[in-house]
């Protein structure tokens, strides 16, 4: 994933340590160092505190635009509407559990663990799921009813890190 290039510049940009960050989070410095460098991945209740501390969405952390907000985003992720949108992009795209399973190694019980709103998506596999469709973080989460789709290509992401 390539999220921590855009952590790293966020924190940087509000002059804070990660010992300051950690605190937002209400966890220790060191694993917050590990989220930065990617050691761990950091769960989307976590990011989703950092987007809200910042003030920028999903798509920005992951490096899916360069936008860094967008108007009347909710500040809570909603695992129901969660689990619902990502039915419904499944179905619109024609892809069954097993498949997306498959797509994401996982079983298609997590899969529908997901749509029923059980828990909300990992990180790891949302970030796959928003990249390779096209498909906003924002969105499938929840935090914005449009735009539904991005514009961008897998190598543009690297290039908007850089």
């Amino acid at each position: 994933m390539i999220y921590n290039t855009r952590l790293i510049k966020l924190r940087e940009e509000k002059n804070l340590k990660q010992y300051e960050v950690a605190k937002i989070l209400k966890i220790y410095k060191g694993l917050y160092n590990q989220y930065e460098k990617e050691y761990e991945i950091i769960p989307i209740k976590h990011l989703n505190t950092l987007c809200n501390y910042f003030n920028v969405s999903f798509d920005y952390i992951f490096g899916f635009t360069n936008i860094s907000n967008y108007a009347n985003s909710n500040n809570e992720v909603d695992s129901k509407k969660s689990g619902k949108r990502l039915k419904e992009f499944r179905k619109e795209q024609k892809i069954t559990q097993t498949t997306l399973g498959k797509e994401l190694n996982c079983s298609y019980g997590t899969i529908a663990g997901y749509e029923i709103g059980r828990y909300l998506i990992a990180t790891p596999f949302l970030y796959t799921i928003c990249k390779k469709y096209n498909i906003s973080a924002d969105y499938l989460l929840g935090k914005i009813d449009n735009p539904k789709y991005l514009k961008f290509k897998a190598k543009d992401i690297n290039q908007q890190n850089d």
